[in-house]
């Protein structure tokens, strides 16, 4: 009895949490519309337009794989199969996902101050992108020292 109760909460909670993340990524591509229809009007540069799109779009994106990870592994009924393959089929996807974020904004941030000659600033996008770098080459050795042998 304990057990099924602790599934329906589960699930419950799971579905919670995946309709406020979906509504997160669905507030952002519209806020995101709406900036740059605003942009566009007052005639702001299309340039920084869609670099700051860029931004917001793949925080949305980040956003929405969050969602869809909840939603597939705390949605079902807790099986006795093994967390770590669990972890396997879920993690990379999230964390290749931010992976591009992180580096999309580390080279938009490059861009900027190369445009504004603030060239002594380099240093963050410099370590947001060896951040980055850190963080795949530690989901690689995940992978690889989690691999099934046989």
């Amino acid at each position: 009895m304990s057990n099924d109760i602790t599934n329906k909460v589960r699930f419950v909670m799971a579905k919670l949490f995946t309709f406020i993340f979906l509504g997160m990524a669905l507030a952002m591509i519209f806020s995101l519309a709406q900036s740059v229809i605003s942009s566009i009007l007052i005639g702001e540069e299309i340039t920084q337009i869609f670099l700051s799109g860029i931004n917001t779009g793949i925080i949305a994106l980040a956003v929405f794989e969050l969602a869809l990870v909840i939603n597939r592994e705390y949605s079902e009924a807790e099986e006795d199969g093994d967390a770590v393959e669990s972890l396997r089929r879920t993690i990379p996807r999230f964390i290749g996902t931010v992976c591009i974020a992180l580096s999309l904004e580390g080279l938009i941030m490059v861009i900027k101050y190369s445009q504004l000659d603030l060239a002594g600033n380099l240093y963050y996008p410099v370590a947001i992108i060896s951040s980055t770098a850190l963080l795949l080459a530690s989901l690689g050795a995940f992978l690889f020292l989690t691999r099934k042998h046989g």
